[in-house]
């Protein structure tokens, strides 16, 4: 058995958690000789009770750790622990940080300057906006932006920073294998290939309204900030922002309108202590002080003209017009695959050459 394959045990026992593991790797030196330790001596390390000491002790009975290691090989996923250097530093330092993480992509050392979105799964046209704006500017000037894959704020958040050709780490609630919601499976493979996909779950664990807590913790203890767009005054999005002040982290918020539930948390955030936050550069310029290397967020401009669009780009300029269209019709008309059409139609809401409207309706603007 391999150092990992240990760690995967000891993450498998059920009701036990990365601060009983941790306590119990300290005591025994390793995760291996933790589990080859006697009940009786584990019932001596700090917060272990009987049950939990034996649950350890007849771990072989308890955990069907081929049967894991067989689907992880199935999907590609490779495991992270906390000795390994591409585990996030700053999350590691988090009182209950993962024991280790499934990963369904490629993580990088640059993923450790990193920045959390989060906001509402029941999102206004006015949030998702904003996040667009600021994720993509966030991802364009080199920070990774860590979400939850849930809808609304999250989704528009890994979009951008895909939109941007940058970085995007997604960390889930559930099993790889039990992705949610479903709608964004395209969502986490896209991800996957210009990033990551996270969890700390067994492959085949459900979602339940245990694990999206336990998850907002990772993605509000990953990276230096975490940014809070839309948010009821009673949101997890809130919860989230409460995990990263306690973690130390800077909270930052986008500011709405007084008479609208959808910002009541922000605002409320706001009067807090949280940074108001207009255009990424006010996140970035309190980075600085951290990453003096980092880039300069870049300012999106608009484009003077179509004539320096990519081909695609041009190809959705010409396929809309100022009259509403589907985003299903406009890729119908325009003959390109549904990804290239999300990117580049958030491309060209970037340049300020299109318009999103509700219901997925887009019209050009230039």
């Amino acid at each position: 058995m391999t150092r990992t394959e240990a760690y995967l045990a000891l993450n498998l026992i059920p009701q036990v958690g990365p601060v009983r593991i941790r306590r119990l790797v300290q005591a025994f030196g390793s995760p291996e000789a933790a589990l080859r330790a006697r009940a009786s001596e584990i019932a001596q390390v700090e917060s272990f009770g009987p049950k939990q000491a034996e649950a350890i002790a007849a771990w072989e009975s308890v955990v069907e750790l081929e049967q894991e290691l067989r689907k992880i090989q199935d999907r590609g996923l490779t495991l992270l622990t906390q000795e390994d250097d591409l585990y996030p530093p700053l999350l590691k330092g988090i009182y209950d940080a993962p024991i280790l993480l499934y990963v369904w992509g490629e993580l990088q050392k640059r993923d450790h300057q990193a920045i959390g979105v989060v906001g509402s799964r029941h999102a206004t046209i006015y949030g998702m906006n904003a996040t667009k704006k600021l994720s993509f500017q966030i991802a364009y000037a080199g920070y990774t932006v860590i979400s939850g894959l849930a809808r609304g704020i999250d989704t528009a958040a890994h979009e951008a920073a895909l939109a941007a050709k940058g970085r995007t780490v997604a960390v889930i609630g559930s099993g790889m294998g039990k992705l949610y919601p479903p709608e964004n499976i395209a969502l986490a493979q896209r991800i996957s290939e210009n990033g990551a996909v996270i969890s700390e779950y067994p492959v085949d664990r459900m979602a339940d309204r245990q694990t999206f807590p336990y998850r907002n913790r990772v993605v509000a203890g990953w990276g230096s900030g975490l940014l809070v767009v839309e948010a009821p005054i009673k949101s997890g999005s809130l919860i989230t922002a409460q995990q990263a002040t306690e973690q130390g982290r800077s909270v930052y918020a986008v500011p709405g309108p007084i008479d609208k539930p959808t910002s009541s948390g922000c605002n409320r955030l706001i009067q807090q202590g949280a940074k108001l936050v207009m255009d990424a550069a006010d996140i970035l310029d309190d980075l600085t002080t951290l990453f003096p290397t980092a880039p300069i967020a870049p300012k999106v401009e608009p484009v003077s003209s179509p004539a320096n669009l990519t081909l695609d780009e041009k190809i959705l300029y010409q396929t809309l017009s100022t009259e509403e269209l589907h985003i299903d019709e406009v890729t119908s008309r325009s003959g390109l695959a549904t990804a290239t059409v999300n990117v580049n139609l958030m491309r060209l809401e970037m340049k300020r050459l299109v318009r999103a409207l509700p219901g997925r309706r887009y019209v050009r603007v230039g």
